[in-house]
């Protein structure tokens, strides 16, 4: 298993199906902050949440499928 795989494999075991921004860049350890995940949405190639009453929350696995596309475009860079 790769470190990414390892990383999205713990992250569906922890993450609620339903969760913010804050829980998130709680989850990841620093891997992405809570602001860029903001800058990225507003950006248009975040993770892509709903807007909740108390913020932005993301689905569970379709969050993943983004972190797993956005660390392999990550390590691709030259």
């Amino acid at each position: 298993m790769t470190d990414k795989t390892v990383l999205i494999e713990a992250l569906r075991r922890d993450l609620p199906p339903i969760f913010s921004r804050r829980v998130a860049a709680e989850h990841l350890g620093g891997v992405i902050a809570r602001g860029t995940l903001a800058n990225l949405d507003s950006e248009g190639v975040g993770p892509g949440g709903y807007k909740g009453l108390k913020g932005v929350v993301y689905e569970r696995e379709s969050f993943l499928l983004w972190l797993g596309d956005w660390l392999s475009r990550r390590e691709a860079r030259p």
